[in-house]
Protein backbone atom coordinates (compact mmCIF):
# COMPACT_ATOMS: atom_id res chain seq x y z
CA UNK A 1 0.00 0.00 0.00
CA UNK A 2 1.33 3.15 -1.32
CA UNK A 3 2.43 5.95 1.53
CA UNK A 4 1.11 9.49 1.45
CA UNK A 5 4.47 10.71 0.03
CA UNK A 6 4.34 8.19 -2.42
CA UNK A 7 0.94 8.99 -3.60
CA UNK A 8 2.33 12.46 -3.74
CA UNK A 9 5.35 11.91 -6.12
CA UNK A 10 3.17 9.82 -8.32
CA UNK A 11 0.66 12.35 -8.66
CA UNK A 12 3.27 15.13 -9.67
CA UNK A 13 4.66 12.68 -12.04
CA UNK A 14 1.42 12.09 -13.43
CA UNK A 15 0.37 15.58 -13.66
CA UNK A 16 3.90 16.64 -15.46
CA UNK A 17 3.47 14.25 -18.57
CA UNK A 18 0.00 14.88 -19.17
CA UNK A 19 0.47 18.67 -18.74
CA UNK A 20 1.10 19.55 -22.70
CA UNK A 21 -0.55 22.78 -22.66
CA UNK A 22 -2.12 24.84 -19.83
CA UNK A 23 -5.32 25.81 -19.94
CA UNK A 24 -6.35 28.26 -16.99
CA UNK A 25 -9.87 29.22 -16.14
CA UNK A 26 -10.15 32.06 -13.82
CA UNK A 27 -13.62 33.12 -12.45
CA UNK A 28 -13.14 36.17 -11.09
CA UNK A 29 -10.30 37.51 -13.21
CA UNK A 30 -10.80 41.13 -13.41
CA UNK A 31 -11.07 41.40 -9.62
CA UNK A 32 -7.89 42.22 -7.68
CA UNK A 33 -6.43 38.29 -6.95
CA UNK A 34 -7.83 37.47 -10.21
CA UNK A 35 -6.03 40.00 -12.32
CA UNK A 36 -2.78 39.61 -10.83
CA UNK A 37 -2.78 35.78 -11.36
CA UNK A 38 -3.92 36.46 -15.01
CA UNK A 39 -1.48 38.99 -15.62
CA UNK A 40 1.16 36.96 -14.31
CA UNK A 41 0.09 33.55 -16.43
CA UNK A 42 0.25 35.77 -19.43
CA UNK A 43 4.26 36.17 -19.20
CA UNK A 44 4.00 32.77 -20.24
CA UNK A 45 2.65 32.82 -24.09
CA UNK A 46 1.92 28.87 -24.10
CA UNK A 47 -0.38 29.31 -21.01
CA UNK A 48 -4.21 29.79 -22.79
CA UNK A 49 -5.53 31.55 -20.24
CA UNK A 50 -9.95 32.29 -20.13
CA UNK A 51 -10.58 35.30 -17.52
CA UNK A 52 -14.42 34.64 -16.43
CA UNK A 53 -15.77 37.48 -14.82
CA UNK A 54 -19.76 39.12 -14.94
CA UNK A 55 -17.63 42.73 -14.65
CA UNK A 56 -19.61 43.52 -11.41
CA UNK A 57 -18.76 46.82 -9.00
CA UNK A 58 -14.93 45.75 -8.15
CA UNK A 59 -14.67 44.10 -11.75
CA UNK A 60 -12.40 46.25 -14.12
CA UNK A 61 -10.91 44.78 -17.55
CA UNK A 62 -8.58 48.03 -17.07
CA UNK A 63 -6.74 45.76 -14.51
CA UNK A 64 -5.25 43.46 -17.30
CA UNK A 65 -3.15 45.34 -19.19
CA UNK A 66 -3.61 45.72 -23.58
CA UNK A 67 0.77 44.99 -23.57
CA UNK A 68 0.20 41.56 -21.56
CA UNK A 69 -3.01 40.28 -23.86
CA UNK A 70 -1.91 37.54 -26.42
CA UNK A 71 -3.84 35.53 -28.67
CA UNK A 72 -4.22 32.63 -25.74
CA UNK A 73 -6.06 35.25 -24.04
CA UNK A 74 -9.40 35.04 -23.68
CA UNK A 75 -12.28 36.92 -22.01
CA UNK A 76 -15.63 35.58 -20.83
CA UNK A 77 -18.05 37.96 -19.76
CA UNK A 78 -20.37 35.71 -17.69
CA UNK A 79 -21.84 35.59 -14.01
CA UNK A 80 -21.25 32.20 -12.09
CA UNK A 81 -24.39 32.05 -10.43
CA UNK A 82 -25.79 31.61 -14.43
CA UNK A 83 -25.72 27.55 -14.45
CA UNK A 84 -26.26 27.63 -18.02
CA UNK A 85 -23.68 30.18 -19.21
CA UNK A 86 -21.09 29.21 -16.76
CA UNK A 87 -21.87 25.46 -18.28
CA UNK A 88 -21.54 26.34 -21.62
CA UNK A 89 -17.99 28.38 -20.59
CA UNK A 90 -16.43 25.45 -19.28
CA UNK A 91 -17.81 22.65 -21.47
CA UNK A 92 -16.32 25.20 -24.42
CA UNK A 93 -12.92 25.58 -23.07
CA UNK A 94 -12.21 22.47 -20.76
CA UNK A 95 -9.69 23.82 -19.03
CA UNK A 96 -6.60 21.49 -16.91
CA UNK A 97 -7.20 23.80 -14.15
CA UNK A 98 -10.00 26.18 -13.09
CA UNK A 99 -8.40 28.87 -10.21
CA UNK A 100 -11.50 29.81 -8.79
CA UNK A 101 -11.59 33.56 -7.15
CA UNK A 102 -14.75 34.84 -8.31
CA UNK A 103 -16.56 36.05 -5.00
CA UNK A 104 -18.00 38.61 -3.06
CA UNK A 105 -15.36 39.56 -0.64
CA UNK A 106 -15.98 42.69 1.85
CA UNK A 107 -17.64 42.01 4.78
CA UNK A 108 -19.15 45.04 5.31
CA UNK A 109 -20.95 44.32 2.29
CA UNK A 110 -21.93 41.41 3.66
CA UNK A 111 -23.34 42.83 6.77
CA UNK A 112 -25.31 45.28 4.67
CA UNK A 113 -26.34 42.91 1.91
CA UNK A 114 -25.72 39.52 2.46
CA UNK A 115 -27.95 37.70 0.28
CA UNK A 116 -25.52 38.63 -3.04
CA UNK A 117 -22.72 36.64 -1.30
CA UNK A 118 -25.10 33.78 -0.55
CA UNK A 119 -25.80 33.39 -4.34
CA UNK A 120 -22.14 34.51 -5.64
CA UNK A 121 -19.50 32.34 -3.02
CA UNK A 122 -22.54 29.61 -2.62
CA UNK A 123 -24.69 29.08 -5.34
CA UNK A 124 -22.10 30.21 -7.59
CA UNK A 125 -19.80 27.52 -6.59
CA UNK A 126 -22.26 24.75 -5.93
CA UNK A 127 -22.36 25.75 -10.30
CA UNK A 128 -18.46 25.71 -10.71
CA UNK A 129 -18.49 22.16 -9.07
CA UNK A 130 -21.41 20.68 -11.20
CA UNK A 131 -20.11 21.82 -14.36
CA UNK A 132 -16.18 19.87 -13.40
CA UNK A 133 -18.61 17.34 -12.57
CA UNK A 134 -19.60 17.01 -15.89
CA UNK A 135 -16.01 17.44 -17.28
CA UNK A 136 -14.59 14.60 -15.79
CA UNK A 137 -17.26 12.46 -16.67
CA UNK A 138 -17.12 13.87 -20.86
CA UNK A 139 -13.24 13.52 -20.56
CA UNK A 140 -11.81 11.01 -18.60
CA UNK A 141 -8.41 12.25 -19.86
CA UNK A 142 -8.35 15.71 -18.23
CA UNK A 143 -9.45 13.85 -14.53
CA UNK A 144 -7.44 12.48 -11.87
CA UNK A 145 -3.78 13.71 -11.67
CA UNK A 146 -4.36 16.17 -14.72
CA UNK A 147 -7.11 18.30 -13.70
CA UNK A 148 -7.48 20.09 -10.72
CA UNK A 149 -10.46 22.82 -9.25
CA UNK A 150 -8.52 24.83 -7.45
CA UNK A 151 -10.59 26.74 -4.40
CA UNK A 152 -9.27 29.90 -3.53
CA UNK A 153 -10.38 30.66 0.21
CA UNK A 154 -9.55 33.01 3.35
CA UNK A 155 -8.42 32.80 6.70
CA UNK A 156 -11.41 34.49 7.99
CA UNK A 157 -13.37 31.16 7.46
CA UNK A 158 -11.75 30.37 11.09
CA UNK A 159 -12.99 33.47 13.56
CA UNK A 160 -10.25 35.18 14.85
CA UNK A 161 -7.24 34.61 17.22
CA UNK A 162 -6.56 35.83 20.85
CA UNK A 163 -2.94 37.58 21.35
CA UNK A 164 -0.62 34.66 21.83
CA UNK A 165 -2.87 32.02 20.38
CA UNK A 166 -1.51 29.44 18.22
CA UNK A 167 -1.36 31.26 14.26
CA UNK A 168 -4.36 29.05 12.04
CA UNK A 169 -3.10 26.37 9.99
CA UNK A 170 -4.60 24.00 7.49
CA UNK A 171 -6.36 22.00 10.82
CA UNK A 172 -7.56 25.13 12.47
CA UNK A 173 -11.80 24.80 13.23
CA UNK A 174 -13.90 27.12 11.09
CA UNK A 175 -15.99 29.54 13.36
CA UNK A 176 -16.81 32.02 11.03
CA UNK A 177 -17.69 35.83 12.31
CA UNK A 178 -19.48 37.62 9.56
CA UNK A 179 -21.68 36.36 6.63
CA UNK A 180 -19.04 36.96 4.34
CA UNK A 181 -16.76 34.45 5.86
CA UNK A 182 -19.89 32.48 6.62
CA UNK A 183 -20.50 32.12 2.74
CA UNK A 184 -16.88 31.28 2.05
CA UNK A 185 -16.76 28.41 5.08
CA UNK A 186 -19.76 27.23 3.16
CA UNK A 187 -17.95 27.12 -0.18
CA UNK A 188 -14.85 25.09 1.29
CA UNK A 189 -17.11 22.72 2.52
CA UNK A 190 -19.13 22.25 -0.72
CA UNK A 191 -15.32 21.92 -2.39
CA UNK A 192 -14.39 19.26 -0.17
CA UNK A 193 -17.83 17.22 -0.75
CA UNK A 194 -17.82 16.63 -4.05
CA UNK A 195 -14.13 15.62 -4.19
CA UNK A 196 -15.43 13.04 -1.78
CA UNK A 197 -18.75 12.05 -3.66
CA UNK A 198 -17.67 12.73 -7.10
CA UNK A 199 -14.19 12.77 -7.15
CA UNK A 200 -13.48 15.87 -8.50
CA UNK A 201 -9.68 16.42 -7.73
CA UNK A 202 -9.70 19.69 -5.70
CA UNK A 203 -6.72 21.88 -3.87
CA UNK A 204 -7.82 24.64 -1.46
CA UNK A 205 -5.84 27.40 -0.10
CA UNK A 206 -6.81 30.32 2.28
CA UNK A 207 -5.11 33.88 2.45
CA UNK A 208 -4.65 36.15 4.61
CA UNK A 209 -5.17 39.96 3.71
CA UNK A 210 -3.63 40.64 0.42
CA UNK A 211 -2.55 43.77 -0.84
CA UNK A 212 -0.39 45.71 -3.97
CA UNK A 213 -1.63 47.48 -6.98
CA UNK A 214 -4.99 47.39 -8.74
CA UNK A 215 -6.92 46.69 -5.03
CA UNK A 216 -10.37 48.49 -4.74
CA UNK A 217 -10.19 51.55 -3.24
CA UNK A 218 -12.75 50.34 -0.70
CA UNK A 219 -10.40 48.19 0.71
CA UNK A 220 -8.39 49.35 4.00
CA UNK A 221 -5.05 49.79 2.37
CA UNK A 222 -5.80 51.65 -1.19
CA UNK A 223 -8.68 53.86 0.44
CA UNK A 224 -6.26 54.73 2.98
CA UNK A 225 -3.55 55.48 0.54
CA UNK A 226 -6.31 57.60 -1.91
CA UNK A 227 -8.09 59.66 0.87
CA UNK A 228 -3.98 60.06 1.96
CA UNK A 229 -3.55 61.70 -1.30
CA UNK A 230 -6.63 63.72 -1.71
CA UNK A 231 -6.17 65.19 1.59
CA UNK A 232 -9.63 64.06 2.97
CA UNK A 233 -10.39 61.78 6.75
CA UNK A 234 -8.61 58.48 6.97
CA UNK A 235 -11.11 56.27 8.66
CA UNK A 236 -10.11 53.85 11.21
CA UNK A 237 -12.32 51.21 12.65
CA UNK A 238 -12.49 51.21 16.58
CA UNK A 239 -9.13 51.57 18.47
CA UNK A 240 -7.19 50.74 15.07
CA UNK A 241 -5.60 47.64 17.12
CA UNK A 242 -7.21 44.64 14.98
CA UNK A 243 -4.51 42.67 13.70
CA UNK A 244 -3.78 41.24 10.03
CA UNK A 245 -1.03 39.01 8.51
CA UNK A 246 -0.66 40.87 5.35
CA UNK A 247 0.16 39.28 1.95
CA UNK A 248 1.68 40.57 -1.10
CA UNK A 249 -0.70 39.90 -4.07
CA UNK A 250 2.27 38.61 -6.22
CA UNK A 251 3.35 37.04 -3.53
CA UNK A 252 0.14 35.27 -3.03
CA UNK A 253 -0.52 34.44 -7.07
CA UNK A 254 3.08 32.44 -6.42
CA UNK A 255 1.65 29.99 -3.99
CA UNK A 256 -1.34 30.13 -6.14
CA UNK A 257 0.60 28.34 -9.00
CA UNK A 258 2.80 26.15 -6.98
CA UNK A 259 -0.41 24.90 -5.45
CA UNK A 260 -2.26 24.00 -8.71
CA UNK A 261 0.20 22.85 -10.09
CA UNK A 262 2.26 20.59 -7.49
CA UNK A 263 -0.08 20.31 -4.39
CA UNK A 264 -1.33 17.54 -3.38
CA UNK A 265 -4.94 16.91 -4.63
CA UNK A 266 -7.30 17.00 -1.91
CA UNK A 267 -5.21 19.00 0.21
CA UNK A 268 -5.97 22.46 1.87
CA UNK A 269 -2.64 24.88 2.05
CA UNK A 270 -3.02 27.97 4.06
CA UNK A 271 -1.01 31.10 2.67
CA UNK A 272 0.20 33.80 4.98
CA UNK A 273 2.86 36.70 4.67
CA UNK A 274 4.45 36.46 8.07
CA UNK A 275 3.15 40.41 8.52
CA UNK A 276 1.10 40.70 11.66
CA UNK A 277 0.45 44.35 11.86
CA UNK A 278 -2.02 45.98 13.47
CA UNK A 279 -4.60 48.66 11.58
CA UNK A 280 -3.69 51.53 12.92
CA UNK A 281 0.20 50.38 12.59
CA UNK A 282 -0.49 49.89 8.76
CA UNK A 283 -2.64 53.55 8.42
CA UNK A 284 0.60 55.40 10.13
CA UNK A 285 3.43 53.62 8.08
CA UNK A 286 1.66 54.67 5.09
CA UNK A 287 1.29 58.41 6.38
CA UNK A 288 4.94 58.23 7.44
CA UNK A 289 6.09 57.37 3.80
CA UNK A 290 3.85 59.89 1.84
CA UNK A 291 5.36 62.52 4.43
CA UNK A 292 8.72 61.57 2.94
CA UNK A 293 7.88 61.48 -0.66
CA UNK A 294 5.13 63.97 -0.85
CA UNK A 295 6.48 67.48 -0.06
CA UNK A 296 3.85 69.61 -0.53
CA UNK A 297 0.31 68.43 1.09
CA UNK A 298 -2.55 68.96 0.26
CA UNK A 299 -5.15 70.77 2.15
CA UNK A 300 -2.43 72.77 3.82
CA UNK A 301 -1.99 69.92 6.08
CA UNK A 302 1.53 69.40 7.47
CA UNK A 303 1.49 66.08 8.09
CA UNK A 304 -0.56 63.16 6.48
CA UNK A 305 -0.69 61.66 9.95
CA UNK A 306 -3.55 64.94 10.59
CA UNK A 307 -5.90 63.01 8.58
CA UNK A 308 -6.69 60.10 10.81
CA UNK A 309 -9.97 60.03 12.09
CA UNK A 310 -11.02 56.83 14.53
CA UNK A 311 -14.85 55.71 13.92
CA UNK A 312 -17.73 53.72 15.02
CA UNK A 313 -15.95 49.77 14.67
CA UNK A 314 -17.53 47.35 12.37
CA UNK A 315 -20.47 44.70 13.93
CA UNK A 316 -18.29 41.57 15.20
CA UNK A 317 -14.75 42.82 13.97
CA UNK A 318 -12.34 40.34 14.54
CA UNK A 319 -9.34 40.90 16.83
CA UNK A 320 -6.63 39.04 14.90
CA UNK A 321 -5.17 36.93 11.99
CA UNK A 322 -2.47 35.14 12.07
CA UNK A 323 -1.69 32.27 9.53
CA UNK A 324 1.43 29.55 10.15
CA UNK A 325 2.06 28.46 6.07
CA UNK A 326 4.95 25.70 7.53
CA UNK A 327 3.15 22.93 4.98
CA UNK A 328 3.15 25.79 2.16
CA UNK A 329 7.19 26.44 2.94
CA UNK A 330 8.35 23.03 3.40
CA UNK A 331 5.87 20.99 0.62
CA UNK A 332 6.66 23.12 -2.11
CA UNK A 333 9.54 25.63 -1.18
CA UNK A 334 7.36 28.68 -1.05
CA UNK A 335 7.95 31.94 0.71
CA UNK A 336 7.05 35.55 0.42
CA UNK A 337 9.37 37.99 -1.43
CA UNK A 338 8.05 41.37 -0.25
CA UNK A 339 7.85 42.16 3.34
CA UNK A 340 5.62 44.41 4.78
CA UNK A 341 7.76 47.53 4.48
CA UNK A 342 8.92 46.82 1.01
CA UNK A 343 5.49 45.82 -0.31
CA UNK A 344 3.82 48.80 0.89
CA UNK A 345 6.32 50.63 -0.45
CA UNK A 346 5.29 49.27 -3.84
CA UNK A 347 1.60 49.83 -3.54
CA UNK A 348 1.71 53.35 -2.46
CA UNK A 349 4.28 53.90 -5.64
CA UNK A 350 1.75 52.51 -7.75
CA UNK A 351 -1.20 54.39 -6.56
CA UNK A 352 0.42 57.42 -7.09
CA UNK A 353 1.83 56.88 -10.48
CA UNK A 354 -1.79 55.48 -11.64
CA UNK A 355 -3.81 57.91 -10.16
CA UNK A 356 -5.97 57.79 -13.31
CA UNK A 357 -6.78 53.93 -12.96
CA UNK A 358 -8.26 54.32 -9.27
CA UNK A 359 -9.65 57.93 -9.86
CA UNK A 360 -11.87 56.77 -12.72
CA UNK A 361 -13.17 54.08 -9.95
CA UNK A 362 -14.21 56.84 -7.60
CA UNK A 363 -15.71 59.21 -10.00
CA UNK A 364 -17.60 56.51 -11.39
CA UNK A 365 -20.82 54.88 -10.04
CA UNK A 366 -19.56 52.40 -7.50
CA UNK A 367 -21.05 52.64 -4.05
CA UNK A 368 -18.12 52.58 -1.62
CA UNK A 369 -18.75 49.68 1.05
CA UNK A 370 -17.19 50.60 4.33
CA UNK A 371 -19.56 50.94 6.62
CA UNK A 372 -18.29 53.64 8.80
CA UNK A 373 -18.08 56.11 5.87
CA UNK A 374 -21.97 55.70 6.19
CA UNK A 375 -22.94 59.06 7.21
CA UNK A 376 -25.63 57.59 10.29
CA UNK A 377 -22.62 55.54 11.07
CA UNK A 378 -19.54 58.05 11.40
CA UNK A 379 -21.57 59.79 14.77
Amino acid sequence: MLTDPQRFIIEIIKYNEHKIKMISLITGGAGFIGSALVRNLLQDKENTVINVDNLSYSGNLGSIPAKLQHKNYIFEECDIVNKKNIFKVIDKYQPNVIFHLAAESHVDRSIKEPRAFIDSNILGTYNLLEASKKLCKKNASISGASFRFHHISTDEVFGDLELGEARFNEHSLYNPSSPYAASKAASDHLVRSWGRTYDIPYVITNCSNNYGPYQFPEKLIPHIITNAIKGIDLPVYGNGMQIRDWLYVDDHVEALKLVATKGQTYHTYVVGGNNEIQNIDVVKEICSYLDKIIKIKPNQISSFHELIKFVKDRPGHDKRYAINASKLTTELSWKPKENFTSGIKKTIDWYLQNTQWWENILSGSHEMGRIALDDNDQQ
